[in-house]
């Protein structure tokens, strides 16, 4: 088997792509973290690339919203050379304000002809910073290293991780394309309340694909629960060999090498 190469995009201020970095050398895949600029200077480096993951953290501070910045540049200067990659088969993740990136960059399949999208990530609902762990349950869509059913325990640390549509019409087309990929919910049952959902998400949405399943951004932080003893309740959870981020990064990296297009 092909070991699949990954490229980990980082930007001033993030802060998570040496955790992401981590998750994908674990999962099996030969890692490298470049600063976005980079790659803008060498756009052919994506012809040797099995994975592109936007990191986490407060891009340019976050000054004028979240991902805004770093989106717009990547809308501007990489997003012809990004779609280029995915259509071969590619596959990119964006992560917290990686989503934010990836959701202004268009890649979603959200922008019409005049560049205007239906989709976005806005403030909480709580109007406030939310840093706490929730829960995860992955919804059957088109992205190929999703599990539907599958529950998983993930931190999030965002003020804008609201997900957001225009109208009832742009919902009811995510969900028709399998573009819902994980969703908050309750570990006791019933309706996902804050703080199971921790922003307000319109149909709880925590992560959504493009309609190839080879673009995924969610808002949680997979890459902050690798081991054990990540879970602040880790103790009282019964015999864990790993974290249960670990294989959403493994599945990842296993697509990648079983998709390989020549």
């Amino acid at each position: 088997m092909t070991t699949p190469r990954a490229l980990v995009l980082r930007a001033a201020g993030t802060n998570c792509e040496a955790e992401t970095a981590r998750a994908l050398r674990l999962g099996g895949a030969e890692v490298e973290v470049l600063h976005h600029n980079r790659l803008v200077a060498e756009p052919q480096r994506l012809d040797e690339l099995e994975i592109v993951v936007f990191a986490g953290g407060f891009s340019y501070g976050d000054d004028v919203g979240a991902g805004r910045v770093w989106g717009l540049d990547l809308r501007h200067r990489l997003a012809a050379a990004l779609r280029a990659y995915v259509d071969r088969g590619g596959l990119a993740l964006g992560v917290c304000n990686g989503f934010q990136v990836l959701v202004d960059s268009g890649l979603f399949g959200s922008v019409d002809a005049q560049g205007r999208r239906d989709i976005a990530l806005t403030n909480n609902a709580s109007n406030h910073y939310e840093c706490r762990w929730v829960e995860l349950e992955a919804q059957p869509c088109a992205c190929p290293w999703i599990v539907a059913g599958e529950r998983m325990p993930v931190p999030v640390a965002h003020a804008e991780g609201r997900f957001v549509v225009k109208d009832a019409a742009t919902l009811a087309r995510l969900k028709a394309n399998g573009q819902i990929a994980l969703v908050y919910v309750d570990p006791a049952g019933g309706e996902p309340a804050y703080p199971a959902d921790p922003n307000g998400s319109v149909a709880h949405i925590a992560g959504l694909c493009d309609p190839t399943g080879r673009v995924l951004g969610l808002m949680p932080h997979p890459e902050r629960n690798l081991d054990p003893w990540n879970h602040p309740r880790w103790t009282r959870l019964g015999a864990r060999t790993e974290g249960e981020g670990l294989a959403f990064y493994r599945r990842m990296v296993a697509t990648a090498a079983g998709s390989l297009v020549p």
